[in-house]
C-alpha cells in the first residue's frame, strides 16, 4: 500500500488533473475549457497548464475549431491494461459476500456464455436446507432466474429468441413476456422451475459499455423465500448490482 505524503503542490497538481479527467462521461465525451471549470475547481490559468500537460502525455486530445478535449490513447492503454487484467469474481467477491452474510442464502453470480449461462461464483448457504450448483455449473439462458435476468438485457431477436427455447417445454410468448416484466422491475424470479422447492431470484449488472456483463442470485427454499421475501431481497440485490456495475464502469444502472 502507498504511505500517505504531504500535500505538496506536485500532488496537488496531479489530483487536480484527475478532477480534469473524471469529469468527462459516457454522455460529456467532449469537454470545452469552460465546461470544464464549472465541472473542476480551478482557475484559467491552472485549467490550460494542466490540459496541456495531459495532451502532451496523451491523457487528452483537442478537437474542433472552438477547442474542445477529449480522452485521448493514455487513457484507452490503461482501460485495456485495466480490462486484460480484470478478474470478475475477484471484484465482486465483497459485494456476494455482503449479500451472503445478509441473507445466509446460497448466492452465486453467472456470466453468459452464448445461449449457456456460467457460475462463476457461489457462496453456498450455511443452513441445513440449502441449494447450491457449484462454480462451473452451465444452464440454458432461458432457465431460471439468474438465466433470464442475462437475457432481458441481451439484444436478442425473436428468431434468436426461438432458437434458445428450441427443444424445451419453453413457450416463446410466455418467455417474452416474462423478459418485459423483468425489464420493467429489474429483476427475475422462478419457483421450483430446475429445482423441486427452489426458489431463486436474480438482477442483472453492467459493464462500462452499458452491455449486461451477467447476474447475481439468490437460492433459496421456498419456506423461507416467500413473496414479501423477495421482495426485499430484490432492492438489496438491485442496490449491490449498481455498486458492482459502477466498479465495472457503468455510470447508469437501470433501477
Amino acid at each position: 500500500m502507498v504511505k500517505p505524503v504531504e500535500k505538496n503542490e506536485n500532488v496537488r497538481a496531479v489530483g487536480r488533473a484527475l478532477e480534469i479527467l473524471l469529469a468527462f462521461t459516457s454522455q460529456d465525451v467532449e469537454l470545452s475549457p469552460g465546461e470544464l471549470l464549472k465541472r473542476v475547481d480551478l482557475s484559467r490559468p491552472t485549467l490550460y497548464r494542466l490540459l496541456y500537460t495531459l495532451e502532451e502525455h496523451g491523457f487528452l486530445v483537442s478537437v474542433g475549431e472552438p477547442q474542445r478535449f477529449r480522452l485521448g490513447p493514455s487513457v484507452a492503454r490503461l482501460a485495456h491494461i485495466w480490462s486484460s487484467s480484470l478478474d470478475l469474481s475477484q471484484i465482486a467477491n465483497p459485494i456476494l459476500q455482503k449479500i451472503w452474510r445478509e441473507t445466509g442464502e446460497t448466492v452465486a453470480m453467472f456470466v453468459p456464455q452464448g445461449h449457456l449461462r456460467l457460475c462463476v461464483a457461489e457462496l453456498p448457504s450455511p443452513q441445513p436446507l440449502n441449494f447450491k450448483r457449484g462454480v462451473g455449473y452451465t444452464e440454458r439462458i432461458v432457465r431460471g432466474a439468474s438465466g433470464r435476468a442475462i437475457l432481458a438485457y441481451l439484444p436478442t431477436t425473436e428468431d434468436e429468441l426461438q432458437r434458445y427455447v428450441q427443444d424445451s417445454d419453453i413457450d416463446l410468448k410466455i418467455l417474452q413476456d416474462g423478459l418485459t416484466q423483468t425489464r420493467r422491475r429489474g429483476y427475475a424470479t422462478s419457483h421450483n422451475e430446475l429445482i423441486s422447492g427452489a426458489v431463486a431470484i436474480a438482477v442483472p449488472f453492467f459493464d462500462r459499455n452499458a452491455a449486461v456483463a451477467g447476474s447475481i442470485g439468490i437460492f433459496g427454499p421456498e419456506v423461507r423465500l416467500n413473496a414479501n421475501k423477495l421482495k426485499q431481497l430484490a432492492q438489496l440485490l438491485k442496490s449491490e448490482s449498481a455498486i458492482l456495475s459502477n466498479m465495472l464502469g457503468y455510470s447508469n444502472t437501470p433501477s
